[in-house]
């Protein structure tokens, strides 16, 4: 799993941050992508990346403001021309389907393929044999989601080396092993799965967020998260002012993290008004509260695998 940023900004582009949008990279786990929010020009930004709208699967809007849905109507048109034919589904607030189906009639673009529209409300939203999505309700000026999705555990490893030790031979016998099976040998001894294979491992959970206040609700889907993304529109001296627009402050994306028990924060949706020599300011306010965390640009990637590995080796330090 990687998250790649295609816009990090609050409200309208500027010259450092695109309007907002994120994929959720899921090409080794089932080979497609996830989009998450589709702010003006997301197409423009893919095509400095190697994602292929073709390969599309999902989008999942979070709320109807401009800056997530604006890049929605040529997003899906290019998908079409550029060869897409599977089925694209597409998770959003009340709203969704009448803004892109009446942006498509009226601009008389046909879609090679069809568009299965989701409604969003409190509870599961997703289910397959490898990924779990849960939706909550959020606290912005307008019904505002955020997601939580859940890769399922991993198969156990197969040790071949070992099962061949054991005087298994290549074929069937190893699939079964794998699958959790006890097996015989020609010779009738008795190999069993758990001496040559590894546990399973548990699969990544992250968490990303629409415009927010700081609110339970956010707590609840990043409980315990590998990654939570959080809005982090404003720094912590306007508390006042993020709470009158919707939006939540550095400090309140940290606190939300805390309290979730949450690994790695990586904060997005940042005001226009913060340069890049601001950052190490917002960093700071961050780190009083949650030492893990990025504030993301536009283009950055984030490796959740090689992340996890880390994680675990200073873990295992402590130990």
């Amino acid at each position: 799993m990687q998250l790649l940023f295609l816009g990090t900004g609050a409200g309208m582009p500027s010259k450092q941050r695109n309007t907002s949008a994120l994929v959720l990279k899921l090409l080794e786990e089932r080979g497609t992508v996830w989009l998450f929010d589709c702010g003006e020009a997301t197409q423009h930004q893919i095509l400095h990346t190697t994602v292929k709208p073709r390969k599309i699967e999902k989008i999942f809007i979070t709320h109807m403001h401009g800056d997530h849905i604006f890049g929605l109507p040529g997003l899906l048109g290019s998908r079409s021309f550029q060869g897409g034919d599977e089925t694209l589904d597409i998770y959003g607030p009340a709203g969704i389907r009448e803004f892109v189906e009446m942006a498509l009639a009226l601009s008389r673009t046909h879609l090679a393929y069809p568009i299965v529209y989701h409604e969003l409300a409190d509870g599961l939203l997703f289910e397959d044999e490898l990924m779990v999505v849960e939706t909550r309700l959020l606290d912005h000026v307008i019904p505002s989601y955020g997601f939580r999705i859940t890769q399922k555990p991993l198969p156990p490893k197969l040790l071949i080396a070992k099962a061949l030790a054991l005087g298994v031979p290549k074929g069937p016998l190893l699939a079964k092993l794998k699958n959790g099976e006890d097996v015989e040998t020609a010779e009738g001894h008795w190999v069993r799965s758990a001496d040559v294979t590894e546990p399973e491992e548990p699969g990544f959970v992250v968490t990303i967020l629409g415009d927010t206040r700081f609110c339970e609700a956010a707590i609840e889907l990043g409980r315990g998260a590998d990654v939570l993304v959080h809005e982090a529109t404003f720094d912590g001296t306007a508390k006042k002012m993020a709470a009158e627009y919707g939006h939540s402050t550095v400090y309140e994306a940290a606190e939300t993290a805390r309290a979730a028990g949450v690994e790695t924060l990586i904060m997005t949706h940042i005001s226009a008004r913060f340069l890049p020599e601001d950052e190490r300011m917002l960093l700071k306010q961050m780190k009083e509260i949650h030492p893990l965390g990025f504030i993301a640009h536009d283009f950055s990637e984030f490796e959740w695998l090689q992340q996890a590995k880390k994680i675990r080796k200073k873990q295992e330090s402590r130990i």
